[in-house]
């Protein structure tokens, strides 16, 4: 490998480490949004489901009298209900997910099942963090890594079609 491209391989590997080094990061961001939007949703919900006891129903039947409206608006009003504790108890459970995981493991819980407003939200806000974590530092390696061998594997692409060219040129012709 030329001196070029070992430079070229610890820039991209550095790069790559960088980039990969802010994954615990983001992810702990995510994890601070949720709770704020799980603790904005229990209000909600709470609410709801003490309306609902006032009248002597549980939440589903309080749901189900909407649904069983003539009223389009308390119809459409019971379906965005539903919504919001379907998107409550989905953002506790990923919400648990992220808290039991290993600190290295977390970017993935967060990438496997993400809500789209909050990881947009954190990805618009997000600062990036020093690596000084445990989790921090394996990511950076594993980035470094992998930009390391994605600059090998284009050098050795790149060496092989100067040699070609240069092979092409050098034959004799006819």
């Amino acid at each position: 490998m030329g001196q070029i491209a070992r430079i070229i391989a610890i820039v991209a590997g550095l790069a790559g480490g960088t980039v990969f080094s802010q994954a615990p990061e983001f992810a702990q961001q995510y994890r601070q949004r949720i709770g704020g939007a799980i603790d904005e949703l229990r209000v909600i919900v709470d609410d709801f489901n003490r309306q609902a006891a006032q009248h002597h129903l549980n939440r589903q039947q309080a749901l189900s009298a909407y649904a069983q409206s003539a009223d389009d608006f308390l119809r459409d009003r019971g379906v965005s209900m539903q919504s919001t504790i379907t998107r409550y108890e989905k953002l506790q459970l990923q919400q648990l997910k992220l808290a039991t995981a290993a600190p290295v493991a977390k970017p993935f819980v967060l990438l496997g099942n993400a809500d789209d407003v909050v990881f947009a939200n954190t990805w618009r806000d997000f600062v990036p963090g020093v690596p000084v974590s445990f989790a921090g530092l394996v990511w950076g390696a594993i980035g470094f890594v992998g930009g390391s061998v994605v600059a090998a594997l284009l050098g050795f692409g790149v060496r092989r079609i100067i040699r070609r060219r240069g092979a092409y040129r050098q034959a004799p012709r006819a």
